[in-house]
């Protein structure tokens, strides 16, 4: 039997106890659970809570890397092996297929993934081929993965539709998307305005000993990421976790407000109207735009979400950084469910989407979409943006965001909106961000700097009157 090998580096750079063939083990439960058809979310909360960190670890590279796997497997194995057993090999293959990126070496990669099917009654009986399949792949490793160059699907570790969709739609651009994508993302904080402020907090961390920059106008990203609990201030809600493009949301919209007609109208003395600002976050679970929007302005907030477990998490949120919102469980396409027939001053719709832009944190969605997921969720974004759209007074904005690089849900379906709505005006927002590491931040149309994740942004402002050509242009 293997000597147990422990001491593997988990996601935030500590080491864990547990023998690498059980992580090994759990790693390959959330690829098989992934290739299934499952969220690995859902899968690592079956793993246990010891192995879970390391376990994610391994799991999130070798989803990074499962196209790559997929394909040496299917020149190791003509006939695919039962699922738990494919999914062992797989990743396996994903974590030592290139040097540079195993966690461990080789050699040791392949004798605990073996030991790994050994204790398992689910692939017990593929140990030898499972073996006699990795042994051959050490043998022959450069040959087999300059082989499988040839193949875009493990070149760029993507969906070959996902592919072709991105060359077709960012012509220009669609490598660093890719490359991005496949990148390990930072942990970034955006820091409480009513609390500190990122000169401040910078500080906190430097007394601390804990490397950091700034990130945007709110926030700090960590030069390694580390538990939440161990963050300095996040306990206390001086600090939450929220990367730098979805951190532009909330002052997109405050900003709107406070510059709209409607808003110099009631900041004017004799004004009619003293009351905050009503704004609606529609998809607001888990509370991080929510939140950042009380940060930035005395506002009644109502934070919707479909999913009461969710509004859960809302409200912790909230309650973690001394915050109040109005939060009900409740589906925003449905209003009559839910409003008080009081229109709203500003709407921020993040709508469900194919999550195209966050891979790298969530490295699953790339193999669980299909290409046809677009058209479906596009619906759902166009049927959410006309039932809110009435709900927004004269003068108001609606901000349509949405966490993917795909155009449907992003610029065509804004443009689709002002087509169909005459009183529609489109203001300043970035539009798409694409995602970027530090190292790539000069080689997209990106006026963010830094490192961020993929997401699209659109302003719009209601017009009582009708508008011109010009201006829906």
């Amino acid at each position: 039997m293997a000597a147990a090998v422990t001491g593997h580096l988990q996601a935030d750079g500590r080491a864990s106890s547990a023998p690498l063939w059980r992580l090994l083990q759990a790693a390959a439960e959330i690829v098989a659970a992934v290739r299934a058809g499952q969220s690995a979310t859902t899968a690592l909360q079956k793993v246990e809570g010891q192995l879970r960190p390391g376990a994610q670890a391994l799991a999130f590279q070798a989803l990074r890397y499962l196209g790559r796997a997929e394909s040496l497997r299917g020149v190791l194995a003509r006939r695919a092996p039962p699922p738990h057993a494919a999914a062992l090999l797989c990743t396996a293959l994903a974590l030592c297929w290139r040097d540079a990126d195993a966690p461990y070496d080789a050699f040791t990669l392949v004798d605990q993934a073996v030991e790994a099917a050994k204790r398992n009654a689910a692939t017990a009986g593929q140990a030898n081929f499972l073996n006699a399949c990795l042994r051959r792949f050490l043998r022959e490793r450069d040959a087999m993965v300059a082989a499988s160059d040839h193949d875009p699907v493990a070149w760029w570790n993507h969906p070959r539709w996902w592919i072709e969709r991105l060359k077709k739609e960012h012509p220009q651009h669609w490598q660093r998307i890719l490359e991005s994508s496949n990148s390990q993302p930072p942990m970034t904080l955006r820091v409480n305005a009513r609390r500190s402020s990122p000169a401040r907090y910078l500080s906190q961390l430097a007394a601390a000993n804990i490397a950091a920059a700034p990130a945007g106008v709110h926030g700090v990203v960590l030069e390694r990421p580390r538990p939440v609990h161990e963050v300095p201030g996040f306990a206390e809600g001086i600090v939450s976790v929220q990367d730098a493009a979805a951190q532009l949301a909330a002052p997109l919209l405050v900003g709107a407000l406070a510059a709209s007609t409607l808003g110099q109208a009631q900041g004017r003395p004799g004004s009619e109207r003293t009351a905050p600002p009503r704004i609606l976050d529609a998809c607001a679970a888990p509370g991080g735009k929510t939140a950042h929007l009380l940060e930035l302005a005395d506002a009644e907030v109502v934070a919707l979400d479909i999913d009461p477990v969710r509004c859960e998490r809302i409200d912790q949120t909230l309650q973690r950084l001394g915050l109040k919102a109005r939060v009900i469980a409740a589906d925003a396409g449905q209003p009559s469910a839910w409003w008080d027939g009081n229109a709203f001053d500003g709407i921020l719709l993040d709508a469900p989407c194919t999550a195209s832009g966050i891979v790298r944190r969530h490295p699953d969605v790339r193999w669980l979409r299909r290409e046809s997921d677009i058209g479906q969720l596009a619906a759902v974004q166009a049927r959410l943006l006309a039932t809110l759209w009435p709900l927004l007074k004269p003068g108001g904005q609606l901000l349509y965001c949405t966490c993917s690089v795909f155009r449907a849900e992003g610029e065509a379906q804004a443009q689709t909106f002002l087509a169909h709505h005459n009183e529609a005006v489109l203001g300043d927002a970035p539009g798409h961000l694409m995602p970027q590491t530090r190292a790539k931040a000069d080689g997209l149309p990106d006026n963010l700097e830094g490192d961020h994740d993929g997401f699209y942004f659109a302003l719009l402002e209601k017009r009582a009157e009708r508008k011109s050509a010009a201006q829906s242009v």
